[in-house]
């Protein structure tokens, strides 16, 4: 391991007074209603749970990733160091997978079955930025992280711009800020983008994965607009029903494995539990975000026709 790689400092530690300072003053500026947002006290310490126990699940097998990714680092094609240049690179390429691995994540259960606990807040504060699941490391996520590390891209290195990458995602969870100015909600990730990311509204579904540039949405097609006629309301489509963090971490990973092992389903339709999109049913009693969004934008089409 280089040396000049161990330098890198842990961001998330040193930005975690900072968490802690900003959800303080946007729950006292929110209580006395100085600024718009909505918090629910059983909800806010739910997802301040899950990012400590995100913290510590992060230091105990924290390593199982990261060994992963310098098993990787064995076969790279390239030694593309740390100069400035490449810190500079580094921050455009993995915001790029960032789109793609965020996307997957919502397109694949067995990945949702983490993402999913992000989501599970029906509240958008600055705690939502803070509820992460607990074993990511254990649905190889990681293992999508590859490509960069072949290309050249040292595995601390895209640890430590990944640490940016998701401070930079923890100001965009509120709903205290409207709108940005328009170069910048053209460009980057904003409260407005990422609101609708996390919307249930069928419009709002499957759209607006980027981490930093919004860029990739607007590139790959996944770009949804704020609109203002639009009540949003927050989470996911089935509601996980508790405070409960450790049923916040685990209920989605529970009910895939009570799904795959029930009897009387062929191979394929075990797979479809673990891998299918989030949804799927082997009998159609349930829908997909997909299908979700054909209905909505049938129905649409219906009454405009009427």
């Amino acid at each position: 391991m280089d040396g000049a790689a161990l330098n890198f400092p842990f961001v998330l530690a040193w930005a975690a007074p900072f968490f802690v300072l900003s959800v303080a003053a946007e729950w006292l500026l929110v209580s006395r209603k100085k600024i718009a947002g909505k918090y629910e006290k059983k909800d806010a310490f739910a997802s301040m749970a899950m990012g400590l126990g995100n913290l510590i699940s992060g230091l105990l097998f924290g390593a199982i990733g990261l060994s992963a990714l310098f098993f990787v680092w064995q076969f790279r094609v390239f030694d593309l160091g740390y100069s400035l240049p490449v810190i500079l690179l580094t921050i455009i390429v993995q915001d790029f997978l960032y789109y793609w691995k965020h996307r997957i994540s919502h397109e694949v259960r067995w990945f949702w079955s983490a993402h999913i606990v992000h989501h599970s807040s029906e509240h958008y504060n600055l705690t939502t930025a803070l509820r992460q699941p607990w074993h990511s490391e254990f649905t190889g996520y990681v293992l999508l992280t590859s490509p960069l590390v072949l290309l050249g891209f040292h595995p601390l290195l895209i640890v430590f711009i990944a640490s940016i990458n998701l401070v930079y995602q923890f100001w965009i969870h509120t709903e205290a800020i409207d709108k940005m100015p328009s170069w910048f909600e053209c460009i980057m990730n904003t409260p407005s983008h990422h609101r609708v990311h996390h919307g249930t509204h069928p419009l709002y579904l499957d759209s607006n994965y980027a981490g930093m540039f919004i860029i990739w949405d607007k590139m790959f097609g996944t770009f949804v607009a704020e609109q203002s006629d639009i009540e949003n309301t927050y989470g996911v489509v089935k509601p996980i029903e508790t405070f409960n963090p450790i049923k916040i971490a685990f209920s989605e990973w529970v009910a895939i494995f009570r799904e795959i092992f029930a009897p009387k389903l062929s191979f394929t339709q075990r797979l479809g539990y673990m891998f299918g999109r989030p949804g799927y049913s082997h009998d159609g009693s349930r829908q997909t975000s997909v299908q979700i969004k054909q209905n909505y934008y049938a129905q649409q089409k219906s009454g405009d026709a009427i």
